[in-house]
């Protein structure tokens, strides 16, 4: 796995405040993509030990909420083990931090990879610019849906999904 940044003490990529990792790899490439640098798997730097003691720090700290996978995709198919992995670690390192995740693709497609189980909010769907929505919350455009994984999980149908929050935040 590649990244391109580890940002510190942010506020618009989940509830609260957290450490985002942007990680390298994207085949959605959506038109204007807020951050298409990261859509090259092999672009940023190398996901390494440094990279990950880095993010643990941030986590130590009592006032961080816990973490966000952006990018770039981090289901994409060069990031999904080692995502997987780092996030196996995240909760049993720290049980109470929450996990968001941000992926251009779908929900239905997804929510049975072994790495969802670790997810708390997943923000699923393709930015699209015509569905463009600068006053939504945690999301750019109207078809993307901010997710509560674990009681989407635990539903009757895994095919509905639970929202988090509506789009405005109620």
């Amino acid at each position: 796995m590649r990244y391109h940044n580890i940002t510190k003490d942010d506020m618009l990529n989940g509830d609260g405040l957290r450490v985002v990792l942007w990680v390298a790899g994207c085949s959605h490439c959506c038109k204007d993509c807020h951050n298409p640098l990261t859509w090259d798997p092999d672009g940023g730097l190398p996901f390494d030990e440094k990279a990950k003691q880095e993010i643990f720090e941030q986590l130590n700290k009592p006032y961080i909420s816990g973490i966000t996978f952006s990018g770039g995709d981090p289901l994409h198919a060069a990031n999904r083990m080692e995502v997987r992995n780092l996030m196996a670690e995240i909760k049993e390192k720290y049980p109470d931090k929450t996990i968001w995740l941000y992926t251009g693709d779908s929900w239905e497609n997804i929510y049975h990879y072994s790495l969802i189980k670790y997810v708390d909010v997943l923000v699923d769907g393709e930015f699209q610019r015509a569905r463009k929505d600068v006053k939504l919350l945690w999301k750019g455009s109207s078809n993307q849906r901010v997710i509560d994984v674990q009681k989407s999980l635990q539903s009757a149908d895994c095919h509905n999904p639970v929202l988090h929050c509506g789009d405005y935040g109620n």
